[in-house]
C-alpha cells in the first residue's frame, strides 16, 4: 500500500523521550527476560509493544533456524500493519536484553490512533512502510505461495495476496528442474498444489476465501454487536463511504466478495482522476483509501461475500455465504459491476490461465514478452492495452466497432494510434480459444464476411461491460430492468422510500442506500464514485437522526469487548 504523501518514511523510527511520556497513558509496562517470546506467528493478537529498556527481535522461525527481521532497542516500537487489517501474526517477536516494554492492547491502541494525531502520524507511517519492507525482504517467507503461473486456482491466489498487499513469496513450479524433489522439500506432492505455507500449517488447494479465513483477515462475528454501517463493496464510492463514515463517529465495516479495491484497484492507471496529473494506479489510489479508513477505525474484510439482505422492524441484516449475519443499523450498497463474460464454449478451461479480467503487474509479469489481446474498447481497455504494451507485451485491440470514437476517451485514442507495439482489429468477436494447459490461440470471427482469423495469444483481458452486481438484494430493493439500482427520485412512489420522500441515494427500503457503479444512472468515473459513497454517508447520518432505528447504539465494541 502506498504511503499516503507520497513519501518514504523511516520505517523504524525511535521514539523520543516526549514522545514515550505520552504514549505511556494509552498502555501498561511489564518486565521482560531475554528470550521471552512476546507473540508467536500465528497468534491473533494485536498489541502494540514499546521497548522502554532491553532489546527486542522480529524473528522468523524455519525447522530450527531463526531468521532475524528486524532487532528493536528503547524507544522502539513493535508492530506492523496487520494491527490495523486483522491479519494474524506472520513472524514472532522474541526478547534479546531483559529489561521492560509498554503493552498497549487493541483498545488503547485505536484510542491513541485517533486521539494523539501527530504520535500517530509517526506511527501509522511506520507500520505502512514495515509492510513494504516484509514484503520486499525475509519477511515475505513466512507465506509461501506454490503453484504454477498456469493454475487458475493458484493465479486466484496470488492475486488475493497481491491485492491485499500481504507479505509473501511466491514459488513457481514451472521454474524447476526436478517439480516432484522441489515439492518435496515442502512436504508436498503435485496434488497438493496449489498450496499455502505459513509458519503453523500448510493448506492445500485452498480457496482465497478459506486462505483469507486462515490468516485472520474474513469478518469475525461478535454477537450482540451491532454496527451502525455496513458497506457492501469495496471500490471508489465504498472506500470512500468508509473514510467518511468512519471519520464522522459511525460504526463502520466494509465488505467485499473478491479483494479490496473492487474492479478501479485492478485498473492499470487512471489518468482523469483530480490531484494526480501524472495518473495513479488503481491499486495505489484504493490502497491509499483503504488504509485511510482503517486507521479512521473502520473495518475492511475481504474475501467476504454477502448473499443476502433482510429487513427486520428496526434495522437490517446483512447475510454472509458462511451463514453469519451481521445487524446494521445502515447499508450502503456499493457492490458495482462485473465485466461481462465472453459467450465461447472454452472460457471456463481458460479463466486464469490465459484468460484474464484486470491487467495489473501480476498478469503483466505472466504475460512478459508475449502476444495478447484486449478485448473491448472502452477506457478500461485502453489502458489495459497501454499497460501491457510498457511492459514489453505486443497487443492488439479487438472490437466489434469500426472504431474507437464512441467509446474511449481522445487521450487514449492518441496514445494507442502512437505505440507501435499495439495494433487495433476492428469489426470482429472472438469465436474459440485454444491452447493446452493454458491459452496459445484465438480464433476471431469478422462480422461483415464471416471470416476466421487465429491469431497466436498467450492472454485475453476481456472489458467488454459490466452487470450490475446486485443478485444478493432481497426483493424489496427496487432495480430497474438491467439490475442497477434505484434511488431517491428514481423511485416509484409505490415504494416505501418512494412515498415517504426518499433521501439522496436511499434506495426503496428506508434505511438502505446505493453508489457508485451500481446505482441507476451514475458515472461511471471513479471521481463520480468518491462523491457519491461519501455523500451517501450524508443520508445515512440524517436517516439514522430521524428515529429509523430504535436499536440500542452502546453496545461494546468487539475489539474491545
Amino acid at each position: 500500500m502506498s504511503t499516503p504523501g507520497g513519501s518514504s518514511p523511516d520505517p523504524f523510527p525511535v521514539l523520543t523521550p516526549a514522545q514515550l511520556a505520552e504514549i505511556a497513558t494509552f498502555g501498561n509496562e511489564q518486565p521482560t527476560t531475554t528470550g521471552q517470546l512476546l507473540f508467536q506467528a500465528g497468534e491473533a493478537s494485536y498489541d502494540l509493544f514499546v521497548v522502554l529498556e532491553g532489546g527486542a527481535e522480529i524473528v522468523r522461525f524455519d525447522d530450527a533456524d531463526a531468521n532475524v527481521i528486524v532487532s528493536y532497542g528503547p524507544g522502539g516500537f513493535v508492530g506492523e500493519l496487520n494491527l490495523l487489517t486483522g491479519q494474524r501474526r506472520t513472524l514472532s517477536c522474541r526478547v534479546t536484553e531483559p529489561g521492560r516494554v509498554l503493552v498497549i492492547a487493541e483498545e488503547g491502541f485505536r484510542s491513541l490512533m485517533s486521539g494523539r494525531p501527530a504520535l500517530a502520524d509517526t506511527i501509522f507511517n511506520a507500520l505502512l512502510a514495515r509492510r513494504e519492507v516484509l514484503r520486499a525482504g525475509q519477511g515475505a517467507e513466512a507465506i509461501r505461495i506454490v503453484g504454477s503461473r498456469y493454475s487458475p486456482q493458484a493465479m486466484s491466489l496470488r492475486a488475493f495476496a497481491e491485492h491485499s498487499h500481504l507479505a509473501h513469496a511466491w514459488i513457481d513450479v514451472e521454474d524447476a528442474e526436478d517439480v516432484g524433489a522441489l515439492l518435496a522439500s515442502m512436504g508436498l506432492s503435485e496434488h497438493d498444489i496449489p498450496a499455502v505455507i505459513t509458519a503453523t500449517e500448510v493448506m492445500r488447494r485452498p480457496s482465497p476465501a478459506v486462505f483469507a479465513e486462515r490468516i485472520g483477515l474474513t469478518f469475525q462475528a461478535a454477537p450482540g454487536y451491532i454496527f451502525d454501517l455496513v458497506v457492501v463493496g469495496s471500490g471508489p464510492a465504498g472506500l470512500a463511504a468508509a473514510v467518511y463514515g468512519a471519520s464522522e463517529g459511525l460504526r463502520t465495516v466494509s465488505l467485499d466478495a473478491v479483494a479490496i479495491g473492487g474492479q478501479a484497484g485492478s485498473s492499470s492507471r487512471i489518468e482523469n482522476y483530480a490531484g494526480f496529473p501524472n495518473g495513479i494506479s488503481g491499486e495505489a489510489l484504493t490502497g491509499r483509501a483503504a488504509v485511510q479508513a482503517m486507521r479512521l477505525g473502520a473495518r475492511l474484510n475481504a474475501p467476504c461475500e454477502v448473499v443476502g439482505l433482510r429487513t427486520e422492524p428496526s434495522f437490517h441484516v446483512i447475510v454472509l455465504a458462511d451463514g453469519s449475519e451481521i445487524p446494521t443499523r445502515a447499508v450502503i450498497v456499493a457492490s458495482g459491476a462485473r465485466y461481462r463474460r465472453l459467450d465461447v464454449e472454452t472460457l471456463d478451461r481458460f479463466e486464469g490461465a490465459g484468460v484474464y479480467y484486470a491487467a495489473t503487474d501480476l498478469e503483466a509479469r505472466v504475460c512478459n514478452g508475449a502476444s495478447v489481446l484486449v478485448i473491448g474498447g472502452g477506457n478500461s481497455a485502453g489502458q489495459a492495452a497501454i499497460y501491457l504494451a510498457q511492459n514489453n507485451c505486443r497487443v492488439t485491440i479487438a472490437i466489434r466497432r469500426d472504431d474507437l470514437t464512441q467509446s474511449m476517451s481522445r487521450y487514449l485514442i492518441e496514445r494507442i494510434e502512437a505505440d507501435p507495439k499495439i495494433d487495433l482489429l476492428t469489426g470482429v468477436e472472438v469465436s474459440d480459444l485454444d491452447g493446452e494447459t493454458r491459452l496459445e490461440h484465438v480464433t476471431l470471427a469478422h462480422k461483415a464476411t464471416g471470416e476466421q482469423q487465429t491469431i497466436p495469444c498467450s492472454g485475453l483481458f476481456c472489458f467488454i461491460g459490466a452487470s450490475p452486481a446486485t443478485e444478493w438484494l432481497a426483493d424489496g430493493v427496487t432495480l430497474d430492468r438491467d439490475g442497477f439500482v434505484l434511488t431517491d427520485r428514481q423511485l416509484p412512489t409505490a415504494t416505501a422510500a418512494g412515498a415517504s420522500g426518499a433521501l439522496p441515494f436511499e434506495t426503496s427500503v428506508p434505511g438502505v442506500f446505493a453508489a457508485g457503479d451500481v446505482r441507476h444512472g451514475s458515472m461511471k468515473r471513479v471521481a463520480a464514485a468518491v462523491g457519491e459513497g461519501s455523500s451517501a454517508v450524508r443520508s445515512v447520518h440524517e436517516r439514522l437522526a430521524t428515529g429509523a432505528s430504535v436499536l440500542d447504539t452502546a453496545h461494546p465494541d468487539p475489539a474491545t469487548g
